[in-house]
């Protein structure tokens, strides 16, 4: 045979150098013998509703998502283009920065005059604020420049007025920004302070003659950066300066400050700068702002908080500075929401691209002479891709509870909210950022053409990790927060009441020391590990900080030397939040399928979670068998959730539109035909 090969290679190249035709052979290429795409809905089973399902993890406002879906698979700004026999929706990533940002404008306009945004500022209740939230998602998950746009002009600038400012102040402004007669911008960061908004310089003073504030950036380091619609469309501004009055500094306050008059020309005494091409979000307009004596009228200053007499008297119902500071951060809880949630839906996009990809595409067989094997059929692939499917499932009900606390918030709940919001936000971007990295390889080369996303979305959302607050900044925060509670309990000998510390009001929970199957699928064993591990890292935090004051350190450094605990802390606070909400959907449903799979998703979210902390082993919760048996766990789920593995990415909900073409007929995609 290898005799006969070797002679049939020999006869066609001399007949290419001859240019002569080859000879018969009974080896034709015919299409049979080709690769074929094969919808996997052919072979896949669905062994639930996948309605029911969607419902379940969009959590509120589906017709009011496929309505916007539809609004954008009917205009051709948003880029329709046919691969292998499909329309597909999806930003042209080739264009330059420049027109990135014009197709982005055009797309808000006419989302605009199609409604959308009707309400978002003027009407209120919890059922206004989820309609808000979903129809951001939506624009999230079709393009993140749109929806950071939409973002910062709304929940940033907009918020911004209405939470810090007054009547005076919502009468004049709010309609104005949901028509985008303003369009607003939000400049609290600044070249040398992110994070640290106490630090910023930028400095205000008040000219008592004339009844005005007076703006000025004092150093290079104290320019606005970043900021959001700056470079070219933003008409107005929310300035974040240090305010002094008679020499005192007040502290950091919010001002309105125009920038640009109707024309679009930059104002008398400010200089804008772009902040040039970015990895991602080249269709939002970053700029960078100075102020050199701006003046604004006296009325510019929000005061909520506090204010300024016409003659220059302080004034704030709020003594304390740091309470004053804190009612000025806590309404800016509503952008580590929305980061929180468009996190997770471009995790969704990523997993359903990969997954139904690995349904389709096949490679090597482990036979000889035998069939390829599906991607998804190797154990390997399954262990790459579904505890990711799980995490994104329980992260799903995490960020929809995130949701509801907000829209229900009171001036009681805002410190849980500050704190949930913080570890969410953390730990549903870092996942996001995994995912996409771990779909982008398991689709191969395919990942790196823009056009399939998996790839193009790590640069487009890599933003989350640092703005809205630097993901290891807001763990140590969770962590903070957790460790005065815990001391304001114990000294006063009150029960534990909040953040889900109640607990630690019980005894120790005792672990089994062999770890069954049934046992590591019990949600009452997942529920004890969770909570001992965080009660432990909770008392070993506080221990060390009291061991380290104890030596002298003041308590800010013993935090600093502490931060390894504090980041295995906050990280076991929010794994164990998220474990919560999934247990709260699951119960809620009447015995099915629906909650049979929810059960198997639920375990596997809570048993990678344990496999991959370290600190299982680090401080003894689980024995080294103990860790052997989850991992053999995780593998049998595995095996468990592959036949169900396309419709869970089905009941994603997001249309074959908004997913990328090798999510479908891959080969058909690439052919030449289609180019």
């Amino acid at each position: 045979m290898s005799d006969n090969r070797a002679l049939q290679r020999v006869h066609v190249l001399a007949n290419h150098i001859l240019q002569s035709t080859p000879p018969s052979s009974n080896l034709s290429l015919t299409r049979e013998i080709c690769l074929q795409y094969s919808p996997p809905e052919l072979n896949e089973i669905c062994g639930f509703d996948v309605k029911e399902m969607r419902k379940l993890l969009d959590g509120h406002n589906v017709v009011d998502r496929d309505w916007i879906y539809g609004l954008m698979m009917q205009s051709n700004l948003f880029n329709r283009k046919e691969r292998g026999g499909k329309i597909f929706v999806s930003p042209d990533y080739n264009q330059t920065m420049e027109q990135q940002r014009e197709i982005t404008m055009k797309r808000i306009w006419y989302l605009l005059e199609n409604g959308v945004f009707k309400g978002w500022l003027t009407e209120t209740g919890p059922e206004a604020e989820l309609r808000k939230l979903a129809l951001l998602e939506v624009c999230g998950l079709y393009d993140h420049s749109v929806s950071i746009k939409v973002g910062v002009h709304f929940f940033l600038w907009g918020n911004a007025v209405k939470f810090f400012g007054t009547k005076r102040h919502h009468e004049k402004w709010l309609k104005n920004t949901e028509d985008y007669v303003v369009k607003g911008c939000f400049a609290m960061t600044e070249l040398g302070h992110g994070s640290n908004v106490r630090g910023i310089e930028t400095v205000t003073t008040y000219d008592p003659r004339s009844e005005e504030f007076v703006i000025n950036t004092p150093c290079e380091s104290a320019q606005k950066y970043w900021i959001g619609g700056a470079a070219n469309h933003a008409t107005h501004t929310i300035v974040f300066s240090q305010l002094h009055i008679n020499g005192t500094n007040q502290g950091v306050h919010a001002f309105i400050a125009q920038i640009r008059d109707q024309d679009g020309n930059v104002c008398p005494n400010i200089r804008i700068a772009d902040c040039g091409h970015k990895i991602g979000l080249n269709g939002v307009d970053n700029g960078r702002i100075w102020f050199d004596n701006l003046r604004i009228p006296r009325e510019n200053l929000l005061n909520a908080v506090a204010d300024v007499s016409s003659d220059g008297k302080y004034v704030s119902a709020i003594k304390d500075p740091d309470q004053r500071f804190g009612a000025f951060m806590a309404p800016l809880t509503s952008g580590r929401v929305t980061i929180a949630s468009s996190a997770i839906y471009s995790a969704k996009v990523g997993l359903a691209t990969a997954i139904r990809y690995s349904l389709s595409r096949r490679a090597f067989s482990v036979t000889a002479n035998g069939p390829e094997v599906l991607l998804l059929d190797y154990p390997s692939h399954q262990r790459r891709l579904l505890p990711l499917l799980a995490k994104t499932y329980a992260m799903s009900f995490a960020a929809n509870e995130l949701k509801m606390i907000y829209v229900k918030r009171t001036p009681e709940t805002n410190k849980a909210i500050h704190v949930v919001s913080s570890g969410f936000k953390a730990v549903l971007t870092w996942h996001n950022m995994r995912t996409l990295q771990e779909c982008r390889e398991a689709v191969g080369g395919q990942g790196v053409k823009t056009e399939n996303l998996v790839g193009q979305l790590k640069g487009e959302f890599d933003v989350q990790t640092t703005f809205e607050g630097d993901n290891n900044v807001l763990m140590q925060q969770v962590s903070k927060a957790l460790f005065a509670e815990y001391v304001s309990c114990k000294k006063r000998n009150k029960p534990f009441k909040g953040l889900g510390l109640e607990h630690m009001n019980s005894s120790r929970p005792e672990l089994p020391t062999q770890l069954t199957s049934s046992t590591l699928r019990c949600s009452q064993f997942q529920t004890n590990v969770f909570c001992l591990r965080e009660r432990d890292l909770l008392e070993r935090f506080t221990s060390e900080v009291a061991q380290l004051q104890g030596r002298g350190e003041s308590r800010e450094i013993s935090f600093l030397l502490s931060h390894q605990l504090a980041e295995d802390l906050g990280k076991a606070f929010t794994e164990k939040a998220i474990l919560q909400t999934i247990l709260d959907a699951e119960a809620k449903l009447p015995a099915g399928s629906v909650k049979d799979v929810l059960g198997l998703v639920r375990s596997m979210y809570a048993l990678i979670s344990l496999e991959e902390d370290p600190s299982m082993l680090r401080y003894g919760y689980l024995s080294r068998d103990n860790v052997g048996d989850v991992r053999r766990e995780v593998s049998k789920l595995c095996k468990e959730l592959r036949p169900h593995a396309l419709a869970l990415v089905t009941s994603f909900g997001i249309p074959d539109s908004f997913l990328s073409p090798i999510a479908f007929n891959w080969v058909e995609a690439n052919a030449w035909s289609s180019v």
